[in-house]
């Protein structure tokens, strides 16, 4: 990176910094710090959701599967069929519900309705995932980012995690949802700038591709299932699996959930989801459309094909913007790099933060809860530091063993959100189930996982993992329950059903976004085919 480029990375670093330490000093209290004050617009949780879907890896990663990697290509495109089925999902079920609550952490919901062991184990699952995985994130965009950045793995990644722990910690979750807006902004336009040099350099033959780049451009596999046929990525596991895993971590993980908890009501989270249905695929549609443009790349350019024979081929973008971005269009371009890197960080932190407070401290030690506001909100970003600091300890950790800790995590991240999502569904769907049930459950789906995951992860693809889990505890939870018969929960210990839960209901507005989210599954079904037959057609 050229001088010019610095200037444009430090001077963008500095402004969220400076953003973030005038938003803190309008925080009282921990619902400002954790939720906005309840008064965030659907228009910018939509656009922050969308930013913490959207790592270094998404801008890196996506293009180099469908160019490089071994077994891919445009059937990535798939995996976005399934979030506009999982909004709808969440918004009919699960936000009525967490809005009638009030609640900070979506984890006192599993509390108020089965009893305090429930909501310790779940939340506790969160804590280690959400916060391994933390870790795991920031190693895997720090390798990225210091190929395009020039300097070492370990100085970026504390960079990286110094300056999304600062912003976090000063500012909260606002500063979070304003920071991710911008980060969105900037990497939507920096993807923008690298498909416009790339077309560039290709000119004319930019979309002309032979038989064999042609097999990397089939988009939709119907025929395919992923149970011992070795396809992973074919259409049913991930439309199938894809709806379980985006219902389970936009709906019950709280680094997304408490997103949703900082609009002033349900009809605004209803709002806000129903957008990130709608434009997350436009997103993901443009940066996979810049690795197809660079798969024509690779094929007429043998001498830079030849550059990548050694590496991962998550080093092909970042090694494509260091040859061919001008300088200053680099330093935008790195920046939006670096900011996706944050926004895929800030939030775990966030939530981290609060899942320690509200779930665990306040009720190991329940003096906290009369705590004067200034001293919760200052205890609130020690913890933010804190988590902060272990997951770049963690990161810096990991270094040297990054594959191998990627993919385990991403198949821990399987194992656990089908299950927990059935914890939450045996609550709200029926009045039967209770916390011995719910526990059972969860242990049971969890257990089938790791059976799957140690004898059969060569016959079932990860992603069916989420249904089984789900069902399997769904299943047995509900069973178990009835076999205990009241069994463990009680007016004490959970407060009545009928108080807690909104009602599921598709009316109005709600069904509106039920069926312009349904038409637009089948619109991006629709669009990936015709793409498909546009550039194999070339």
């Amino acid at each position: 990176m050229a001088q010019l480029d610095w200037v444009i990375l430090i001077a963008y670093i500095a402004g969220i910094v400076i953003m973030a330490s005038l938003i803190g000093r309008r925080q009282k209290n921990q619902e400002d710090y954790y939720l906005g004050g309840r008064k965030m617009p659907p228009w910018q949780v939509a656009l922050s959701v969308m930013a913490t879907q959207v790592s270094a890896i998404s801008l890196i990663g996506a293009p180099a599967f469908i160019a490089l990697k071994s077994g891919g290509g445009l059937i990535w495109l798939q995996y976005e069929f399934a979030v506009p089925l999982a909004m709808i999902l969440i918004l009919i079920i699960l936000v009525p519900t967490y809005h009638r609550m009030k609640s900070i952490t979506i984890y006192e919901y599993l509390e108020r309705r089965f009893g305090t062991r429930t909501r310790y184990l779940i939340s506790l699952i969160f804590l280690l995932s959400r916060g391994l995985g933390t870790g795991v994130a920031l190693l895997a965009t720090g390798i990225v980012t210091s190929a395009c950045m020039g300097i070492p793995l370990a100085p970026t990644i504390i960079l990286i995690g110094v300056v999304s722990m600062l912003y976090t910690t000063i500012g909260g979750i606002k500063a979070d949802i304003y920071s991710d807006i911008i980060q969105l902004v900037v990497l939507w336009g920096a993807t923008i700038v690298c498909i416009s040099i790339a077309w560039n350099l290709l000119g004319d033959s930019a979309l002309v591709f032979d038989e064999i780049q042609k097999s990397r451009l089939i988009a939709i596999d119907f025929k395919s299932h992923g149970l011992g046929d070795g396809k992973t990525f074919a259409f049913w596991p991930m439309i199938i699996g894809g709806l379980f895993l985006y219902f389970s971590y936009y709906g019950c993980d709280q680094s997304e959930s408490q997103r949703i908890l900082t609009t002033s009501g349900p009809d605004d989270a209803k709002k806000a989801l129903f957008v990130n249905g709608l434009l997350r695929f436009t997103l993901v549609l443009t940066y996979c459309f810049f690795g197809v443009l660079l798969l024509s790349f690779i094929g007429k350019n043998p001498e830079f094909g030849a550059k990548l024979a050694d590496v991962q081929p998550d080093f092909l973008v970042p090694y494509f913007l260091l040859d061919y971005i001008p300088t200053g269009l680099l330093g935008i371009v790195i920046a939006g790099i670096f900011a996706a890197s944050m926004s895929s960080i800030d939030s775990a932190m966030n939530a981290l933060s609060a899942a320690t407070w509200r779930d665990f401290l306040m009720k190991l030690f329940p003096r906290m809860a009369d705590y004067p506001a200034e001293r919760t909100v200052r205890i609130s970003r020690i913890l933010t530091v804190v988590w902060g600091g272990i997951a770049t300890v963690f990161a810096l950790y990991l270094m040297g063993g990054a594959d191998t800790v990627i993919v385990l995590v991403n198949k821990i991240g399987s194992a656990f959100y089908g299950p927990v999502l059935g914890v939450f569904l045996l609550g709200i769907l029926s009045q039967k189930p209770n916390q011995t049930g719910a526990v059972a459950g969860l242990l049971a789906g969890v257990g089938l996982n790791m059976i799957l995951w140690q004898g059969f992860q060569d016959t079932v693809s990860w992603l069916w993992w989420n249904p089984i889990g789900f069902f399997t505890c769904f299943t047995t939870g509900y069973a178990v329950s009835i076999l205990t018969s009241v069994g463990d929960r009680s007016v004490d210990d959970a407060d009545p059903v009928t108080r807690i839960h909104g009602t599921i209901s598709i009316k109005g507005k709600t069904k509106t976004y039920v069926i312009v989210l349904l038409l637009a599954f089948v619109a991006m079904i629709a669009i990936t085919i015709a793409i498909q037959k546009w550039l194999t057609s070339s």
